[in-house]
């Protein structure tokens, strides 16, 4: 079964893109989702998390997400801390879950979404590898209004993120995300594409 990474800087709309791949009955593994489950499950992330960040990072047994994401969206030192602390744990997960997709196949290729593939190495566990872009203004807008947030809080965190341009050259194929209509368009090409190759 080939693995297909799926990433994009923050507002790129690759959630959006990630929901229109399962529609054609892709299997999707989100791997934001996934390491705030684990976040929360494992022991052995949150005592490390507490031993770093102090008891605040857990609120009344629940992780403080804001209150993380105030510590490492600002400190890149904070944000490798939790990423090596995390993402391990999370590529252990994704390996577990290629598996039981390869025995259920309902495709010949899955999707793992992801917004720091590159960043974070997991690119290497891919046999090929989507960018999604948009244009940054585009890309701002969307956050502020979906997250209710500032500028420059978002543009804090487009600095822990590669440039698009960088991680286009990396990639096996490129949306660009502006209209929904030719998104789909996109979609559905690269996705026959995939159909096509079959894992050596």
């Amino acid at each position: 079964m080939l693995v297909v990474g799926l990433t994009g800087g923050i507002g790129s709309g690759k959630s959006t893109v990630a929901k229109l791949f399962q529609a054609l009955n892709v299997p999707v593994y989100y791997t934001d989702d996934a390491a705030k489950r684990l976040m929360q499950s494992s022991k052995i992330i949150r005592r490390k998390l507490i031993q770093k960040f102090g008891a605040e990072v857990f609120k009344d047994n629940t992780l403080n997400k804001a209150y993380l994401a105030s510590l490492i969206f600002t400190n890149k030192e904070n944000l490798s801390y939790v990423n090596a602390v995390v993402h391990p744990k999370v590529n252990q997960h994704f390996k577990r879950w290629v598996k039981q997709q390869s025995r259920n196949a309902t495709s010949n290729y899955v999707l793992q979404e992801n917004a720091i593939l590159f960043e974070n190495g997991t690119n290497v566990l891919c046999d090929y590898v989507i960018t999604v872009t948009a244009p940054q203004e585009e890309k701002i807008k969307r956050v502020i209004e979906r997250d209710s947030t500032t500028k420059q809080k978002v543009l804090e965190r487009m600095q822990n993120q590669w440039s698009d341009a960088k991680k286009i050259a990396k990639s096996d194929f490129v949306i660009h995300n502006i209209d929904l209509k030719e998104t789909k368009k996109e979609v559905l090409r690269i996705h026959n594409n995939l159909l096509k190759i079959k894992k050596v």
